[in-house]
């Protein structure tokens, strides 16, 4: 991983946010890149704010030191907002009932939450609806007036942002303009409102309003559309995949190999043995159409993917135990992409990193200051 890339990358996303501030979404293990190496580095970056789906998360940054504002948007009934609140962390509330866990919680441990409330803009995930809006607003403000709660934001998520020109982002935009002016008539003043995500950090400056949330980009992924170009700045991939080769060793024509036979050698060959499979999040859906390099030349998957391993055949080429494989990384050699495998498993890049398991070792490079 590295990290002088995700550094840089938030220093361009930066740029791009004009006058609005930065939360670096560090979700699900920072996509796969490591929490908390992958944090610090996008604080060293430029970012002014970290951003996780669960308490979880947010509590492993704290646990690691990070004192950086922390915002967890996703929580269920019985959550632990005491601690969520003890520790300075900003939480989100849907719906009044969440609301109310939230302000109980604060009366438990004598600190004011810190709170965003989401609108459900027409994405109809989490958020309140817009007719149940008016109601948490004014929840929220009897709540903040009591001294239980700080409403720091209101904010939403856009459904189509990655598809240019999609009418109904102008819809949610609006949408989200009505809901802080609901907020407004309520008497909240929330200092943050925030919408946009990767793809409208990069192509929507209307929806930056005082915060952006960029999550893919800032690991270097284009999060546009399978035909769409990266907007803007030029941003770098922070992750490479690779594994040394475990065995090679000749077969003869017409050999089946992996699960099935789905593949047959076509002339005397050798076959390579990498030790990488779905379970370490090498996508089956990939099998016989996932590439590799190795040495400087590209080889197609042969068969099936496994649980642990894969194949490859790679003729009468000199590749032997140890040798390198990428699987992907940044493109500077001629090696796959990470959108390059999505292609070949007819899904997105988000789903390519994201799924790399834990048993896959990281090792990350680049410098790491922030604490």
């Amino acid at each position: 991983m590295d990290l002088d890339a995700i550094r840089e990358n938030v220093a361009a996303l930066r740029v791009r946010a004009g006058t609005a501030e930065v939360m670096a979404v560090v979700k699900a293990d920072a996509y796969s890149h490591g929490l908390v190496p992958a944090a610090r580095a996008a604080l060293d970056g430029g970012a002014g704010r970290l951003g996780v789906a669960v308490l979880e998360e947010a509590f492993a940054l704290r646990a690691a030191g990070v004192t950086a504002p922390v915002f967890a948007w996703l929580a269920a009934p019985g959550a632990d907002f005491p601690r969520a609140i003890s520790a300075g962390i900003d939480v989100a509330a849907y719906s009044v009932s969440q609301l109310d866990e939230i302000s109980h919680a604060a009366a438990a441990v004598g600190v004011a939450a810190t709170v965003h409330l989401k609108a459900d803009t027409g994405m109809w995930r989490g958020g309140a609806t817009g007719d149940d809006w008016p109601e948490l607003v004014t929840a929220a403000y009897r709540a903040e007036r009591e001294g239980l709660i700080d409403v720091a934001g209101v904010w939403s998520h856009l459904a189509c942002a990655d598809e240019l020109g999609h009418p109904s982002t102008a819809r949610q935009l609006a949408v989200f303009a009505e809901a802080v002016d609901v907020a407004a008539r309520a008497g909240l003043r929330p200092r943050l409102r925030h919408i946009a995500n990767s793809a409208a950090t990069l192509t929507l400056p209307e929806s930056h309003f005082d915060l952006v949330r960029p999550g893919l980009a800032i690991y270097g992924l284009n999060p546009m559309g399978p035909d769409q170009d990266l907007p803007g700045p030029a941003l770098r991939p922070a992750m490479t995949l690779a594994a040394r080769v475990v065995q090679a060793k000749r077969a003869p024509a017409g050999a089946g190999v992996s699960y099935g036979h789905s593949y047959t050698t076509a002339r005397e060959t050798t076959l390579v043995v990498v030790p990488l499979g779905y379970a370490d999040g090498v996508l089956r859906s990939a099998s016989g159409l996932g590439q590799v390099m190795v040495s400087g030349r590209r080889y197609r998957i042969a068969g099936r993917i496994c649980m642990d391993q894969f194949v490859i055949d790679v003729g009468d080429d000199p590749v032997v135990p140890g040798d390198e494989v990428v699987l992907f990384g940044p493109g500077d050699h001629g090696e796959p992409t990470a959108r390059d495998w999505a292609q070949a498993a007819g899904t997105i890049a988000y789903e390519i990193v994201t799924r790399i398991g834990a048993r896959v070792p990281r090792v990350h490079v680049g410098r790491q200051r922030c604490p």
